[in-house]
């Protein structure tokens, strides 16, 4: 199973993502999508390319539809998906990981710092797939790819 992660996309009308995201999506089994979409007609037709699982991010207020966080099986593999603008904690990540404390998650995606982020935090890994669209200072654009097999996972950004 072929899972494309992506944050803080920040696509106004007229904009879209760039070709080789859509060319990752292409062959997705899964999109996750942990937030600052910021407009839902991206996620309309990403959703058509593969199943969607998204959350709302601090920018995304026009998108009434979108859960704060979700839980996500992918094969036997729990995903938690947030954004990480909301909640206890002085950082994204510590928000994020503060928000699934009580859950029996794999892994946590967030986003909103569109800071490329793969590292264990208090025993769960915690990862953040940057943006493709707005570095922020950072080098390169980014996404996530995470292939799943039955209870083995690996994930990895992919620079561009």
């Amino acid at each position: 199973m072929k899972v494309v992660i992506l944050s803080d996309t920040h696509i106004c009308k007229g904009k879209t993502l760039p070709g080789l995201v859509w060319e990752e999506l292409t062959d997705a089994d899964m999109i996750l999508h942990a937030g600052d979409v910021v407009s839902d007609s991206i996620l309309q037709d990403i959703a058509l390319l593969a199943p969607l699982v998204a959350v709302k991010g601090n920018c995304d207020w026009f998108i009434s539809d979108l859960p704060d966080k979700a839980i996500v099986d992918c094969e036997n593999i729990k995903v938690g998906l947030i954004h990480g603008f909301e909640g206890e904690g002085k950082n994204a990540l510590e928000r994020a990981y503060n928000s699934f404390i009580n859950e029996n998650v794999d892994i946590i995606v967030f986003g909103h710092s569109h800071m490329p982020y793969k590292a264990y935090y208090n025993g769960v890994l915690m990862f953040n797939p940057g943006s493709p669209t707005e570095r922020r200072g950072q080098k390169d654009f980014s996404l996530g790819i995470m292939n799943v097999n039955d209870d083995y996972f690996d994930i990895e950004h992919l620079f561009f």
